[in-house]
């Protein structure tokens, strides 16, 4: 059920039009997954 929630999250941005990846949101926590630098301190969670 996390997983699906944080999906949802992730994909908003994507949805909504403003990017068409979400590791192309700057705010995302999406980044983080990717072992790519986030403006945000993010704790992963480990699926």
């Amino acid at each position: 059920m996390l997983l699906q929630k944080l999906e949802y999250i992730h994909n908003n941005p994507v949805r909504r039009g403003y990017v068409d990846d979400p590791a192309c949101w700057r705010y995302s926590s999406y980044r983080n997954y990717l072992d790519r630098d986030g403006l945000l301190v993010v704790d992963l969670i480990d699926f």
